[in-house]
């Protein structure tokens, strides 16, 4: 690419809109949704075949550094945040978010399409299922902490999301509030996006072939179209949650998820193994 076509940026900014009032909405980061929506993009203006899921991946996970400040600070100014929990599970959540890309530069546009797809799926049932973990202990010590941390970083960073599928449930079965797990999370989120963004850039530094405007992995032109538009849309769609049937919404936007998962599981076969 030697410019980019405003019809492009055009899409860039509605996308960000849709995640923005969604994230608003019903509480859920834009990386499920995004990531496809990003693939379906990258891969119609003829990115490099092997890089157009990583590029949405890592491009997705930068995003969410500015939604997760935002979230974070409104959560903080009515104090739900648990910040001693933050600092138990943030070391464990910054080396899995570092890791996290390591692992997806060495998978095929196959294998990452495959793995997200089936992520996808499995997150939609969750939320089609609504199923409340059974609270049951407290939360483990610091050595636990840091494993659990890690794992939802890893998985996090794999998938550019931020990780509040994995924290709110763990939080909420070790006998946190859901109210404090839910802010919790979103304050987790930030260093789950700053060191997976830092990963992406690291892992995708040597890739070949890379389009211009791209900061290692990452596609700067939707990372700052999106993020502009979804910080106007998401106070919108918070506004709205509190007029809008949400349970019926979540049903909605699980069934969304499907189509997703599919279009994801079948770019992962035809791909071919990448």
């Amino acid at each position: 690419m030697t410019g980019i076509d405003p019809l492009l940026i055009v899409g860039f900014v509605a996308l960000g809109c849709v995640v923005g009032f969604l994230a608003g909405l019903l509480g859920i980061g834009g990386g499920m949704t995004m990531v496809p929506i990003l693939t379906i993009i990258f891969t119609r203006i003829a990115f490099p075949a092997a890089h157009v899921v990583h590029m949405a991946v890592a491009t997705s996970t930068a995003t969410i550094i500015f939604t997760a400040i935002s979230s974070a600070r409104e959560h903080h100014r009515h104090g739900a945040v648990l910040w001693p929990v933050v600092a138990g599970l943030a070391p464990g959540i910054i080396a899995g978010s570092l890791f996290g890309p390591q692992v997806v530069r060495g998978m095929s546009t196959s294998a990452l399409a495959l793995f997200f797809g089936v992520f996808v799926a499995f997150s939609a049932t969750q939320m089609l299922l609504d199923k409340k973990p059974k609270p049951s202990r407290e939360l483990p010590g610091k050595l636990g902490m840091f494993g659990v941390g890690g794992a939802i970083g890893l998985v996090s960073s794999m998938v550019g999301a931020g990780g509040g599928f994995m924290s709110v449930p763990f939080m909420a079965w070790c006998n946190v509030r859901i109210h404090n797990a839910v802010a919790t999370s979103a304050a987790l989120g930030l260093p789950i996006a700053i060191a997976g963004t830092v990963g992406f850039v690291i892992a995708g530094l040597g890739a070949q072939d890379m389009p211009r405007y791209s900061l290692g992995y990452i596609y700067l032109p939707a990372l700052v179209s999106i993020v502009a538009a979804s910080m106007l849309t998401a106070p919108i769609g918070a506004r709205t949650a509190h007029r809008w049937p949400v349970k019926k919404l979540k049903r909605a936007f699980a069934l969304l998820l499907y189509v997703l998962a599919a279009y994801m599981l079948w770019k992962a076969w035809a791909s071919g193994g990448g």
